[in-house]
């Protein structure tokens, strides 16, 4: 596997001005507004905000409190988790924008990713920020996956997607592996859910998450 070694390009600046993520109302929405363009994302996960669509057309930009995070040191792998790490084949960066799109999925509950996100994201991956984890099952078939943000060591989950048992798990466990390797120090994931609770998921307050930002790309 590889992927998280690339040294990704930093895009042009954005000419926006994100407000400060404390500044979230109760459901923790900071604004709505702005563009997905590469310099506007990296800029809002490095001030520990991210973006999800308003409508048809808005962005809005969140900070939850409390603030979903798994532990590099956290992960929970059964047993049976285990066993079916050895029945898919596992690879970083091969298909992301497929992924994606299994992500988009519309039939999915609760789904939000849409055609300019995914546009979006595919134009931080090809900048080396984005990146995805395939899970490919003995016919080499893509049956699961996620994909996230990395800056240095920050890695924003954003989404996954699983077409067979354990497919997605799968990905996690080989996603936290790599992250161990290359230095990660803070994975995050948004809202924390039962499913990923089960799997080590733990909350912690806003301004806690926000330092813990602060440590990951500045330390």
């Amino acid at each position: 596997m590889s992927g998280f070694d690339v040294v990704p390009h930093e895009p042009r600046r954005t000419t926006w001005r994100l407000p400060p993520a404390h500044l979230a109302d109760p459901q923790g929405l900071v604004a709505i507004g702005a563009d997905l363009e590469p310099g506007t994302l990296l800029a809002a996960y490095r001030s520990g905000l991210f973006p999800m669509p308003m409508g048809r057309r808005d962005i809005g930009w969140w900070s939850p409190n409390p603030r979903g995070i798994l532990p590099l040191d956290g992960l929970k792998v059964s047993s049976s988790l285990r066993q079916s790490c050895r029945k898919y084949t596992v690879a970083i960066d091969t298909r992301f924008v497929d992924v994606m799109s299994h992500c988009a999925d519309p039939r999915r509950a609760n789904g939000w990713i849409n055609k300019p996100f995914i546009a979006a994201y595919e134009g931080l991956h090809r900048l080396g920020w984005a990146h995805s984890v395939e899970t490919y099952d003995a016919s080499g078939a893509l049956v699961g996956g996620l994909y996230g943000v990395r800056i240095r060591g920050l890695f924003a989950g954003e989404s996954m997607f699983s077409n067979a048992r354990d497919a997605s798990k799968v990905a996690l466990v080989a996603l936290v592996e790599q992250l161990r390797a290359v230095g990660v120090t803070l994975i995050d994931v948004q809202w924390t859910t039962p499913h990923l609770i089960s799997l080590g998921a733990t909350d912690v307050a806003r301004d806690q998450y926000l330092r813990m930002l602060e440590d990951a790309i500045d330390g």
